[in-house]
């Protein structure tokens, strides 16, 4: 069991510890219901679609659109330096994630721009986030 609140891989809680695990080996998951097969991001104790407990991470190919962005262009935290993308990403699995997108000054994100994982670095000890690019 998980040191609380927060275990050696970063997790809040026992439901997010395999989702943090995965992250540290930079692979993305969501949680599939094994009753009626919904897709659903962030880890949750139950499905949102039909309030079943039976649910098991999956990996996912890491691929898919922005769906909403904007430029933060206030200091929030300071491993985040003003500018930056924020977007809601729907990846191809169905899930939509809130995250940041990285690109370099050629590649202007945009809304319905495809985009597929990367991961962004942490302090040691802790697995890296996943962020999205643009595909070229």
């Amino acid at each position: 069991m998980t040191d609380y609140p927060f275990s050696e891989r970063g997790a809040a809680d026992p439901t997010t510890e395999a989702y943090w695990a995965a992250c540290a080996e930079r692979r993305l998951t969501v949680q599939v219901c094994q009753d009626c097969g919904h897709h659903q991001h962030y880890p949750r104790p139950f499905c949102l679609s039909c309030q079943s407990d039976a649910l098991r991470l999956v990996a996912v190919s890491g691929a898919g659109v922005i769906y909403a962005l904007t430029t933060m262009r206030l200091p929030v935290i300071g491993a985040l330096p003003p500018p930056y993308s924020l977007a809601l990403v729907d990846l191809e699995e169905g899930p939509r994630l809130l995250t940041n997108i990285v690109s370099d000054r050629e590649q202007v994100p945009r809304i319905g721009a495809p985009v597929v994982v990367a991961w962004r670095e942490r302090e040691a000890g802790l697995p890296p986030l996943p962020v999205f690019r643009l595909r070229r």
